[in-house]
């Protein structure tokens, strides 16, 4: 056998089930021999083959993978990387190395420190002897650690006849092994149960690690007359209940900020209070805040975002609360329902052409709540995030990093984690235009999508910041691309929206297998309630 089938079987063991890849001298061996068994998507940017994989790796829940050449394939990564650590999706990408036996080669470049500056993992297969539990350990690190990990090899070595070990490895998983959930310490549960019995106005938040235990919390809420919200990731997890407020963070909107704002005690459940969600503290200031997570922290991001902790599973902790309360009013009531439903309905502002509140009200409206939902980055984000009524198995939004140009590859993920599903994508004009030659992809590997973007004509977060401090917004500010005409330049089909009356009669067409574009033109004069807060107009003399 070749290096490189080894190098494959290794990796077939380790469960990988789907490959996102753009290939090379330093990859197309290896990929050519792991498609024998597994699905690929092969895509046309190196970043969204990552980005892809982060996707699919969240959506999926297991180890997404990607591969890609060496040297300039692994300088594209430099922000598809960062977006998985900061976000905690566990992903290992097989990059290949330049050829180890040449004195010389044009795209040779030592790759570790690139990656390792991403905050990525970097495992070098130079050694026969020790290639297979190289890449048992990769896996481990990226399950156990939550970390993407990137694995080189010389493609020169790779091509070579197998000279190392042919005894079986054990694979992370068998290393990993089960376990159990972690109990709560009893005297932590008097302590906190002591704290909620005094409590008011509680408040229970949930990120994506207590996802599992929606019911305990659900019944812990009850016995406490707490009301229910989640960090974005975690966004629509309680949708539907009559006490859910909605997302904690930068994204909540200004009436939900009220009732916030009037919070004694925020308990939250698998969550990290990173500086976004807790609007760097802005948004609860009279609250006592207790996290209860599997390695909670006091401190993070910069500033001390609990108050106190509780180390446990959330279920088994959201449980052991409520055995050890009596049934407490809290707020709950007719007329916190009335409050909260209120806070829900979309606030359309006065504007002479489309505003992205109409839009998202009306896509909220007309779109089945089982398509699955890709929420991109930038400003129009804040906006796609303030639907109700979609649950949180259906809603993707991974933005810790920031970063714009993202959503073609997320939806592409999305769609190969749930090829059952209609995928929809929002995202805006300016980070659409970054990766659109993935258009190509998704019609070539048959993708179920619709992607809705908001387009106005410039990058909206700078302009409005720009505007905000009074200074020009001409170098963001680009004008209307169509994008209907892109995509029916691709082969796919395209609509342009200067309304949202009869949005209905298009869902058929939307509906339908295959690639559908809608270009919303809005009004780029209407900020969201985060910019606006973030950054007031300066008064001018």
């Amino acid at each position: 056998m070749k290096t490189y089938e080894v190098i494959a079987a290794a990796l077939l063991t380790e469960g990988v089930s789907h490959c996102f890849a753009l290939l090379g001298d330093a990859n197309m061996h290896l990929c050519t021999k792991l498609a024998e068994a597994i699905d690929f998507t092969y895509l046309r940017h190196e970043h969204c083959c990552v980005a892809a994989a982060t996707a699919f790796a969240r959506v999926r829940g297991e180890v997404g993978f990607a591969s890609v050449t060496c040297g300039p394939g692994v300088t594209q990564l430099s922000t598809a990387l960062p977006a998985a650590v900061r976000a905690r999706i566990p992903v290992v990408v097989f990059a290949g190395e330049a050829p180890i036996k040449k004195a010389w080669y044009n795209q040779a470049i030592d790759q570790r420190p690139i990656v390792e500056a991403t905050g990525a993992k970097y495992v070098a297969l130079h050694h026969p002897a020790q290639m297979r539990t190289q890449i048992r350990d990769a896996f481990l690190a990226a399950r156990r650690n939550r970390v993407p990990v990137v694995i080189g090899a010389p493609f020169d070595l790779q091509t070579e006849a197998w000279s190392g070990p042919t005894e079986d490895v054990l694979t992370s998983l068998d290393v990993i092994g089960s376990s159990a959930a972690v109990l709560p310490n009893p005297k932590d549960i008097a302590r906190v149960a002591a704290r909620l019995s005094k409590a008011e106005r509680p408040i229970i938040l949930a990120g994506l690690g207590a996802v599992s235990a929606k019911d305990a919390l659900e019944d812990l809420a009850e016995k406490t007359g707490a009301l229910l919200a989640t960090s974005l990731p975690a966004r629509g997890l309680f949708a539907g209940h009559s006490f859910e407020l909605g997302l904690s963070g930068g994204f909540t909107n200004d009436a939900a900020r009220e009732i916030f704002a009037e919070a004694d005690l925020i308990l939250g459940f698998g969550t990290s209070f990173a500086s976004h969600a807790a609007d760097a503290g802005r948004l609860y200031p009279n609250a006592h805040v207790i996290q209860v997570d599997l390695d909670p922290k006091h401190i993070n991001q910069g500033r001390q975002s609990a108050h106190d902790t509780l180390r446990a599973d959330a279920s088994e902790a959201a449980k052991a609360l409520s055995k050890a309360l009596d049934m407490q009013h809290g707020w709950r009531s007719n007329a916190m329902i009335t409050r909260l439903s209120e806070a829900k309905r979309p606030v359309l502002p006065k504007t002479k052409t489309l505003s992205p509140q109409a839009v998202v009200a009306a896509l909220d409206d007309v779109l089945p709540k089982d398509w699955f939902c890709v929420n991109s980055s930038g400003h129009c984000s804040y906006f796609f995030a303030s639907m109700f009524g979609r649950h949180q198995e259906n809603f993707l939004t991974i933005r810790e990093f920031g970063a714009i140009g993202n959503g073609t590859s997320y939806a592409i993920g999305a769609a190969r984690a749930r090829p059952n599903q209609k995928i929809v994508l929002f995202d805006g004009d300016g980070s659409l235009l970054m990766h659109i030659q993935e258009f190509e992809t998704m019609l070539r590997h048959n993708l179920n999508i619709l992607v809705v973007v908001m387009n106005d004509g410039a990058y909206g977060s700078e302009i409005h910041k720009l505007r905000a401090d009074g200074l020009s917004d001409h170098g963001a500010v680009f004008g209307r691309p169509d994008f209907a005409a892109m995509a029916r330049g691709f082969g796919a089909k395209g609509d342009v929206f200067h309304t949202v009356d009869h949005l209905s009669d298009h869902l058929k067409e939307a509906a339908a297998p295959g690639l559908t574009v809608w270009d919303f033109h809005v009004d780029d004069t209407v900020p969201s309630s985060q910019i606006q807060r973030a950054h007031p107009k300066k008064e001018t003399s």
